[in-house]
């Protein structure tokens, strides 16, 4: 029984290591994936300071029509001006040349503030365009390591799917489907060591009569606490011939 023990306690170990590495090949595309994410809010943000500055710059173009369409009627009022025969005509024309003038001086403001606005548009687009490709470079290196580590890592998972089978092909056929058993209800853990006469996985003490005869390794033992196949975890030949496989 101790030999079964042994392979299975091996097998675990595949196992567990197989899980392990099935992780981590999730982990690239997931790593991938939050990149891809933060690229978008960056290009969105972009296009929106893109669309903002050809509203400004429509706005600008807008602005300075309007100051030279002013400009153009302030001289014809200041011809008008001049052609005006009485005084009320005179004050009245006055007033209008006033009041363009007045117009024109805010559109000139309004203006000024579009174009400081332009400006920072301008600034703050070329910065965001450097920051976009950059970290589309970042993407590409990083989609380039995924993809080196998934190779890496499906060549370690065929080296261990291809040892799980020589163990499963040791153990007892009634053996393994309880061991695989316990794997999927017991959280993946179905072959557990006890030390000191405590179960290493439920942390629960085993009967001192039960684990006497768990140190004589003469039959299969169970966790009376989780169900789990147990093994002496302090058996320095057990965990030699375990190692060594």
């Amino acid at each position: 029984m101790k030999g079964q023990i042994r392979i299975l306690i091996d097998l675990q170990r595949c196992d567990i290591q197989i899980g392990e590495i099935q992780t981590k090949k999730e982990e690239g595309p997931l790593r991938i994936q939050g990149l891809m994410e933060e690229l978008k809010v960056l290009e969105e943000q972009f296009e929106e300071k893109l669309n903002r500055l050809e509203a400004c710059k429509r706005d600008k173009r807008g602005a300075e029509q309007e100051i030279e369409d002013l400009e153009s009627r302030v001289v014809k009022s200041g011809i008008k001006l001049d052609n005006v025969k009485s005084n009320k005509e005179y004050q009245a024309a006055l007033k209008e040349i006033d009041d363009l003038k007045r117009e024109k001086s805010l559109l000139e403001d309004t203006a000024i503030e579009i174009m400081e606005e332009i400006e920072e548009l301008e600034a703050q687009c070329s910065v965001g365009k450097e920051n976009i490709e950059e970290f589309r470079e970042k993407v590409k290196q990083d989609r380039e390591e995924a993809a080196r580590e998934l190779k890496a890592l499906e060549g370690d998972l065929e080296i261990l799917q291809k040892e799980r089978t020589q163990f499963c092909q040791a153990v007892d056929e009634e053996l393994l489907k309880r061991y695989n058993s316990l794997r999927k209800n017991s959280w993946r853990v179905a072959v557990s060591p006890v030390i000191k006469g405590v179960c290493q996985t439920c942390h629960m003490g085993i009967p001192t009569q039960k684990f006497n005869e768990l140190i004589k390794g003469d039959g299969l033992m169970t966790c009376p606490n989780c169900l789990r196949i147990i093994y002496w975890g302090e058996d320095k030949q057990l965990q030699a011939e375990a190692s060594s496989l």
